[in-house]
């Protein structure tokens, strides 16, 4: 990787537009400490991928999971939706925030929709223009293309493409780049171990820049796609998103640094830092969530015979933990004065919490789950 060469910057009329090499060509891997990382990341990643087939109904807890990485992903582009409020109905949500809330609502159904896709459609530019769409529908960038690589010129900061601080491919350009990151993708005949594969995926995907919007949030989403695609997780529960969110300024200074000084050691010895980091902290999420179901299920015998309908709440609350008396009674099945008497029982508990105050329309809250993944 001593002799890489990031790309070439081309004089257009009144700019200077950045045209990255291929990928899809033979590396050769020679850093002991990217070699060390490596392993590290590995065996990080192998801990976290036994929590898929060991915790019982893990279904429940990917839902959270994405909602994290969901609002991280956006709040990188600039939004400010909260975990708890993500979880929350449209109509809750305050009017100045909806905007916000809607993009987080598009990143959860698009990583969703990307996983459901997977059985059928191999990693691949047609999965990442059908993610594309979802992410942007109805959306603020809904009139942007959705799905279709852009047809014209696009910058990274700036108020203009003059004071922009990088410009991307000419997008005439574009299939050929995306085309030579897909067979890069899939070339067996390539000897890269998968996550050196995905950093440098991820590199070249935010250089190329291929949409007019939405390009952060597709090229996070496609890590956790490509590791689940390549069957290293069994399960989508690794997300880098809050990485490179509390090391911002890193992730961007790192990506320029392989344009500008064609270093794609430092950038991968960054993404295998940001892997180990986010599977340690998976790893620890998930060590709580079992010590909280023992928890629970503890604080659970003391509502006598009302425990098996307690029990199918909480199940409820595991996959989103925030509900209404309205919702009690559904995952309950039960009557509404009869959920109003569960509802007490778990508050008795610390399991539910109210809070909105009101009279009516009332919210109950399972915090202790969600303080997890805040």
């Amino acid at each position: 990787m001593k002799n890489f060469k990031a790309g070439t910057y081309i004089n257009q009329d009144h700019y200077q537009s950045f045209q990255p090499n291929a990928v899809n060509r033979q590396w050769q891997l020679e850093s002991m400490e990217i070699v060390d990382l490596l392993s590290q990341a590995d065996r990080q990643l192998g801990r976290l991928d036994m929590y898929s087939e060991y915790i019982p109904n893990i279904d429940l807890f990917i839902s959270m999971h994405v909602a994290k990485e969901a609002t991280q992903s956006s709040k990188i582009e600039g939004t400010q939706t909260k975990v708890e409020e993500a979880l929350l109905d449209k109509e809750r949500v305050a009017p100045e925030k909806r905007d916000d809330w809607e993009e987080v609502q598009n990143y959860i159904a698009a990583m969703d929709a990307a996983i459901n896709e997977l059985e059928e459609l191999p990693f691949s530019s047609r999965l990442i223009k059908n993610t594309h769409k979802v992410l942007m529908q109805g959306v603020r960038g809904e009139q942007k293309q959705p799905g279709q690589f852009r047809t014209s010129q696009n910058w990274i900061g700036g108020a203009t493409i003059k004071d922009a601080l990088f410009i991307p491919p000419i997008h005439e350009s574009i299939p050929e780049l995306m085309s030579d990151l897909e067979h890069f993708v899939h070339n067996e005949e390539i000897y890269l171990p998968d996550l050196i594969k995905i950093a440098i995926v991820h590199y070249q995907f935010e250089t190329i820049h291929p949409f007019l919007d939405g390009n952060g949030r597709v090229g996070r989403l496609m890590i956790t796609l490509y590791l689940v695609s390549q069957g290293i997780l069994k399960q989508p529960i690794l997300y880098l998103s809050d990485f490179f969110e509390r090391h911002r300024q890193a992730y961007y200074d790192n990506l320029m640094r392989v344009r500008e000084k064609d270093d794609i050691i430092q950038w991968i010895k960054f993404f295998l830092a940001g892997v180990i980091d986010t599977a340690k902290s998976g790893i620890k999420t998930f060590d709580a969530i079992m010590q909280l179901q023992q928890q629970v299920d503890h604080d659970l015998q003391e509502m006598g015979k009302r425990v098996g309908k307690a029990q199918q709440v909480i199940r409820q609350l595991y996959e989103r933990p925030i509900i209404t008396a309205e919702g009690v009674s559904k995952a309950a099945d039960v009557s509404m004065p009869t959920a109003y008497k569960l509802i007490r029982s778990l508050e008795d508990v610390d399991i539910l919490t109210e809070v909105t105050g009101a009279e009516r329309n009332r919210l109950y809250v399972f915090k202790q789950y969600i303080n997890l993944f805040e």
